[in-house]
């Protein structure tokens, strides 16, 4: 089973006991805000979410981590990576991406938990290139993305949608793990 520990996060594959937390997670608001239409998630949709990361880890060598408090055993969102195959015009590609419950931010977390995703895709996977998707517009997220070093690539649309994107990248090779 493929876990990553940091000082204060575990990052593991998900558990069944992790619907609930992660549904009420999803069914915030102000978490969702800046996901495809903005509109939250109610618990049908959030364990077919956990059944398709689940079957990414299987197809693809990697997915998106439930990450929880050591301290507390708390489920405290994911983050991960995964194949962007919403954006054509990226692919190949693979990006990390994170959603935190709304009680959690502004503590780190997010960038610890993306850090050590990094260095999971760098060291475990052998990835030499990851970008990372967001909102123009979701300045906590550019906060994040600029702390991983991630740079600016291109400016897009959402496909479906037709909001302003951003896509940022970093070459893993000259990650600082």
């Amino acid at each position: 089973m493929t876990e990553i520990r940091t000082s204060r996060l575990l990052l593991r594959r998900w558990h069944d006991d992790d619907l609930a937390p992660m549904a009420d997670i999803n069914a915030d608001l102000r978490v969702m805000r800046w996901i495809d239409d903005g509109s939250v998630r109610d618990l049908d949709h959030t364990a077919e979410a956990i059944e398709r990361w689940e079957e990414e880890w299987d197809e693809d060598g990697f997915g998106l981590f439930a990450v929880e408090l050591l301290a507390s055993s708390e489920l405290i969102g994911f983050t991960g990576l995964s194949v962007p195959e919403f954006l054509p015009e990226m692919m190949p590609a693979v990006a990390i991406s994170w959603r935190l419950g709304s009680q959690f931010w502004g503590q780190g977390y997010a960038s610890e938990a993306a850090h050590a995703t990094l260095e999971f895709a760098l060291q475990d996977r052998g990835l030499d290139r990851v970008i990372s998707i967001n909102q123009v517009g979701d300045n906590a997220s550019e906060n994040v993305i600029g702390k991983l070093g991630m740079v600016l690539e291109r400016e897009t649309a959402h496909p479906v949608f037709g909001y302003p994107l951003r896509v940022h990248a970093i070459d893993l090779t000259e990650f600082q793990a």
